[in-house]
């Protein structure tokens, strides 16, 4: 957008356009002491204009008109009528008093009544009554704006008559014209905010009508110039007499224009927009008309206000509506990330954005168009270093230079927070709308080379375009409040899912624990009655040694029958144990604990070739029964499937990591096939038939919870035909810990 240089922007900027010491010739001014009726400051014109002596130090009685004055401001209620308006006859003329109370005084303006019969209050009332039936049927703020236009050139007779409206960036634009052929038309041109600087802008705010009935004039001194009472000079924010900037009234000479007014559209304490109307020729307007158009003005505003309102709560059901259809999926799905991408056009449709991303920790997911997921990174990185809860721009450049996001994806950027611990957040891209935007003139002010801290205005006002890029349409409050909206449902989500998972988890705990009380005792209870089967099994064969074959295979079959439930029985109670048994922790020789597994093992691997390969091993922290039975149960899986090898080959290796241990155990066995590695580890899970391989199917179940007791963890890998290997790894320990 264009700028002018920052010196001068601040050059206008500092102008005492409050306190200009000086008022429009068109009237006079006095300020009186609301106690005592005495004059303490007036201009220097007063006198010559009521005819007679008016000056400081003279008592209001003592003025021409003067009593009458001083018996209304009198019995003027200040607080219930803020602005004093009143009509005198002084001498042969006819005078309009405007007044108001500031703590320097009560300011007087007078000025000359008009001499036009048509102009008077009762006059204007039939067409401020059509006028105001009109606004209603305005079928938008456009129509609307028109209509004023026109009523207030037909009030006040200016040659042109515009409303012009404020964007974000206090940019103007031209909305609505009614004019003659004598000043060309301004309708749908724009004007730099540079043209109205903040303190004007303010004040427009606090005073909503100012007249300059012409432009060239030499402004009336007020004596003395420091006010009496404060021994500063005399603010003139309320007065209607208050004289202007010389810049102004320069930017005025080169518009063509040699008269203006303005009146003020306020909408919830905000400057809007104005009713800036203007004429080639010097124009005074009557009080009344000003008083009939500060009406309108008013009007207008609460029109607006009414109408943006109104839109905007239209905008807020429908992305309402949305963002319940949006929940209620959220509310079906697993997470809330896959409600997300599962649900792409109400995402997007919250905000009316092109591209969205949700980005929780590690996790992202992403609807429409956006930038790569390098870009968006380092997005949400500058973000959260903002320390901000929410960043909404039509501009991201303009915010994040270095960002390398393409403005055709992301010129348009909405971010909110979810949780600044992991850098959790919402985005919404808007893609750049190129756009041409007519100025009038090209929006620089100049500086004069003699005195650079005078300003200049531009001097021309002929149509200048602009090809604005790198910007996206701007984000709607609705935008804004359907992106916190969506915020606090997704945390509320989130929170209700971890309540779900507490809750299940302390289920499971529960029942953990009663199946594990379960199986002990089960246990517990089992092993000696399959002790018994099978100790008077072998006293029955052993005595009875005329039974004849058929009975002898009875009895072999319940023996291995009952040996082999004992086995199950056994596994199961230590499995049932081990969530009972504490840890007693020491370091654990490896190499010891492998050499015990083979001697253990010796009897099973009978005449068979195995090869035991066994590397060079370290030393562990651990529980060194339990890290013994682990090892045991890895290395008899291992000798078990290498049964039908003609030369097996069990390898163990291991080594130390990054502040762990690590042990392997393969072999070149029967190994499995990949996609069924889950069920490994799992109680009673096997992968090959009993009949071709003995086991109870708990033993690497029971291996595993040994190695996640430690804090460690437990994988393996194989191939149908090609062997397996179980790895794991435990923590590494820098001192022996307390048992």
């Amino acid at each position: 957008m264009p700028s002018i240089e920052p010196d001068l922007e601040f050059g206008c900027a500092r102008e005492p356009i409050r306190i200009p010491g000086g008022i429009q010739p068109h009237g006079g001014l006095l300020v009186l002491d609301p106690a005592t009726g005495a004059v303490l400051q007036a201009s220097r014109n007063l006198g010559d204009l009521l005819g007679g002596q008016a000056r400081a130090g003279m008592s209001v009685r003592d003025l021409p008109g003067g009593p009458g004055l001083a018996a209304d401001i009198d019995a003027w209620d200040f607080a219930a009528e803020p602005t004093f308006m009143r009509s005198y006859a002084i001498g042969q003329r006819t005078f309009d008093v405007l007044a108001h109370e500031t703590p320097q005084g009560v300011v007087v303006d007078i000025e000359p009544a008009s001499a036009h019969a048509g102009l008077n209050p009762a006059s204007q009332y039939p067409g401020m009554r059509s006028f105001f039936a009109r606004i209603g049927q305005a079928r938008d703020l456009v129509d609307l704006c028109a209509m004023a236009a026109r009523h207030i050139r037909d009030l006040t007779g200016f040659n042109r008559v515009l409303v012009y409206r404020f964007d974000a960036d206090w940019n103007g634009k031209v909305i609505a014209e009614d004019r003659d052929d004598v000043l060309p038309s301004y309708l749908d041109l724009h004007f730099p905010a540079s043209d109205i600087p903040a303190q004007a802008r303010d004040l427009y705010v606090l005073n909503r009508l100012r007249l300059i009935p012409d432009a060239v004039y030499r402004p009336e001194p007020i004596e003395p110039q420091l006010s009496p009472v404060n021994g500063r000079p005399l603010d003139l924010s309320l007065s209607a007499l208050r004289s202007v900037s010389p810049v102004h009234l320069e930017y005025m000479r080169n518009m063509g224009t040699c008269s203006s007014m303005s009146v003020s559209l306020v909408v919830d304490g905000r400057l809007w927009g104005l009713l800036s109307c203007h004429s080639a020729a010097a124009h005074h307007v009557d009080i009344h008309v000003r008083a009939a158009c500060d009406l309108i003005g008013q009007t207008m505003s609460l029109q607006i206000g009414a109408r943006e309102r109104a839109e905007a709560a239209s905008q807020k059901m429908e992305l309402k509506q949305i963002e319940v259809a949006l929940l209620s999926r959220l509310a079906e799905s697993r997470s809330v990330t896959m409600g997300l991408a599962a649900n792409e056009e109400l995402w997007l449709g919250l905000t009316s954005a092109q591209g969205a991303v949700a980005v929780f920790g590690d996790d992202m997911v992403r609807a429409g168009r956006t930038p790569d997921e390098d870009t968006i990174r380092g997005l949400v990185s500058w973000f959260f270093n903002q320390k901000a809860d929410l960043v909404a721009t039509d501009r991201l450049s303009s915010l994040y230079p270095e960002a390398s996001a393409p403005a055709e994806l992301a010129s348009g950027f909405l971010a909110i927070a979810i949780s600044q611990v992991n850098s959790s957040c919402l985005i919404w891209f808007r893609p750049e709308q190129v756009q041409t935007v007519t100025w009038g003139g090209e929006p620089r002010k100049e500086a004069d080379p003699r005195d650079p801290g005078r300003l200049h205005p531009r001097k021309s006002f002929a149509s200048w375009k602009e090809l604005v890029r790198g910007r996206s349409l701007p984000w709607s409050d609705a935008d804004v409040l359907g992106a916190r909206d969506l915020r606090n449902a997704i945390l509320n989500v989130v929170l209700r899912q971890a309540e779900e998972r507490a809750q299940l988890t302390d289920e499971l705990q529960r029942s953990n624990k009663e199946l594990e009380a379960f199986s002990y005792s089960v246990s517990h209870d089992l092993r000696a009655p399959f002790r018994h089967i099978v100790g008077f099994s072998e006293l029955l064969r052993d005595r009875n040694a005329d039974l004849d074959d058929r009975s002898r295979h009875y009895l072999a079959n319940i023996i291995d029958a009952a040996m082999s439930a004992g086995r199950l029985v056994d596994d199961l109670l230590s499995f049932s144990q081990l969530g009972r048994h504490s840890l007693s922790l020491a370091q654990v020789d490896l190499s010891k604990i492998v050499e015990e597994a083979r001697r253990t093992l010796q009897p099973e691997q009978g005449e068979r070739r195995v090869t035991w390969d066994v590397g060079r091993l370290p030393v562990a922290w651990g529980d060194h029964a339990m890290l013994r039975q682990a090892v045991l149960n890895l290395c008899s899986n291992a000798l078990k499937y290498t049964r039908h090898r003609d030369d097996a080959v069990i390898a163990v290796r291991g080594e130390t990591r990054d502040r762990e241990i690590v042990l392997s155990v393969s072999d070149n066995g029967v190994g499995f096939d990949m996609a069924y590695v889950g069920k490994l580890f799992g109680v009673f899970q096997r992968l090959h038939r009993a009949e071709d391989f003995e086991g109870t199917g708990i033993g690497l179940a029971l291996t595993k919870r040994i190695i996640e007791r430690h804090g460690g963890w437990i994988k393996a890998e194989g191939a149908l035909d090609k062997g397996a290997t179980f790895t794991f790894g435990l923590p590494l320990r820098d001192k022996e810990p307390a048992t």
